[in-house]
């Protein structure tokens, strides 16, 4: 549909109201969004939740959580429309709250880009009076971490290495008891799979998406990608509270500040909302809004996603169970409960198969995937794209063009070590038609696999156990001699 129609059609995008309520162990959140004559209803579900906690917080707390959640949900189904204005009854936003999410609005890029649309933002008008109690959390918190779990390598890296760290501070004789918790969003059989292999309690999220929308994308309204991992950052800090967490360690790297292509003038970055931009605006808004004294950062921001891959080599026991292909993630696995794996076709398979290859090898990354990715020639298209070789970066959580070319490289150097019967149809051609124009991969990828960005947030105590996982897993992979010299 055209822009225009719609807007002239549902001029205001409403935020009508945000209600919550306790049964059994479960903490519901529920939602009111109106367009025009649409109503839109989406749900949160919280489960394992405890009663007395949550009267110990009291209805302020609660209720501005759920308020912010809400919040967050907004660009989901506003996007369908493009409302020139946001209307918010639920609950007050003073002027830097409006400025966070109209920011936010602003950077989905790949939105307008998909739909070939201007930057849109909106105007958002403030309809509910200022509260005396805004419902800011400020009470102490348990010495305790939340660790997000997507189903891949980086939260299963976030994991581990925290766990390291933790055990350390126990050989210090501190008394830790439990101290690391997870969660999960929508968990399929796969994430299941993922969050039993932790053996770690896990925390399970539900959000329901109004079917409403769905059938309005099959109509013709807009639809594309929207923040989805500033969902995550809300309910994290919100799980954090409600479970007596001081830390949320979200496990987004260095790789995703990268973006994938310039649209009418302006860097487009299908990972805004996970790169340290956003991870710095976001803390800020959550000190200010949400929690005092809740930690949010991302524990892996300092490394590449290369560097990850290297690492997570090291934990084979996940080998069979994780698990980030997004087509494993629709909606329609999701409901169907089906135990989805790699689909082995789409860009983020190619990359992650190209990070894991060079460090795990042949036959375990083909184990991983249920084949060998780098035999298959109808990828050649999508080796193309990851390496740079075309105007756009695929709109997936992949990494940045240099470590993906590093990638190829590393992995190009085992296969000529492995692979007896001659090396796989995208090793050939990377070879043939690519290596010669990056003459300095091998120097890059020794940078790339030592590199540490000191823009983090990371604490120091906690940055010198990562720099040791990092480090001993080099000196581990090293070892091999197809792999550069550190």
């Amino acid at each position: 549909m055209e822009l225009e129609y719609l807007q002239k059609k549902y001029p205001e995008f409403i935020y009508e109201n945000c209600r919550w309520r306790v049964e059994g162990d479960r903490l519901l959140f529920d939602f009111k969004f109106l367009m025009g004559d649409i109503e839109f209803a989406p749900s949160i579900a919280v489960r394992g939740v405890d009663l007395a906690r949550i009267d110990a917080l009291g209805a302020e707390v609660v209720s501005n959580l759920a308020f912010n959640i809400g919040l967050a949900e907004i660009p989901s189904y506003w996007k369908a429309a493009c409302s020139p204005r946001i209307v918010v009854k639920a609950g007050y936003l003073d002027g830097g709250q409006v400025k966070f999410w109209r920011d936010l609005i602003a950077n989905m890029g790949q939105f307008f880009y998909e739909n070939n649309l201007e930057f849109i933002v909106p105007e958002i008008a403030v309809m509910a009076p200022k509260a005396g109690g805004l419902g800011l959390f400020t009470a102490g918190l348990a010495e305790r971490f939340l660790v997000p779990l997507g189903g891949g390598k980086d939260s299963l890296v976030t994991l581990e290495v925290i766990r390291s760290y933790l055990a350390g501070k126990e050989a210090q004789k501190e008394q830790l008891g439990d101290k690391l918790i997870t969660f999960t969003l929508n968990a399929n059989a796969a994430l299941k799979n993922v969050a039993a292999a932790t053996q770690e309690k896990n925390i399970f999220v539900e959000r329901q998406i109004d079917p409403r929308l769905i059938e309005l994308n099959r109509q013709g309204y807009f639809n594309g990608h929207t923040p989805f991992s500033s969902i995550l950052s809300i309910m994290g800090v919100a799980l954090a509270i409600i479970f007596d967490c001081r830390t949320v360690a979200i496990s987004q790297e260095q790789s995703s500040n990268e973006g994938n292509v310039v649209y009418r003038g302006r860097r487009v970055n299908h990972q805004y909302s996970k790169t340290f931009e956003f991870e710095n605006k976001f803390r800020d808004y959550s000190k200010k809004y949400l929690a005092k004294s809740v930690e949010y950062y991302s524990f892996l921001r300092p490394l590449f996603e290369l560097q990850i891959a290297m690492i997570f080599a090291r934990y084979p026991q996940y080998f069979s169970t994780f698990l980030s292909c997004n087509r494993a993630f629709t909606i329609k696995n999701v409901q169907s409960g089906a135990n989805a794996g790699w689909c082995g076709t789409c860009p983020k398979c190619l990359s992650i198969f190209s990070m894991i290859y060079p460090f795990v090898g042949a036959a375990a990354a083909s184990r991983i995937f249920g084949q060998d990715l780098f035999k298959n020639a109808a990828l050649m298209s999508l080796m193309r794209e990851l390496l740079g070789q075309t105007d756009c970066k695929p709109f997936e959580c992949v990494g940045t063009l240099k470590e993906t070319r590093a990638a190829f490289y590393l992995s190009l150097l085992r296969a000529e070590k492995e692979e007896f019967a001659g090396l796989p149809v995208l090793l050939h051609i990377f070879k043939d038609e690519y290596l010669g124009q990056y003459r300095d991969i091998k120097k890059e990828s020794q940078k790339i696999l030592t590199a540490w960005n000191n823009q983090n947030n990371l604490p120091k105590d906690q940055q010198i156990e990562l720099k040791n996982a990092l480090k001993s897993s080099g000196a581990a992979i090293a070892q091999n001699k197809w792999l550069v010299k550190f």
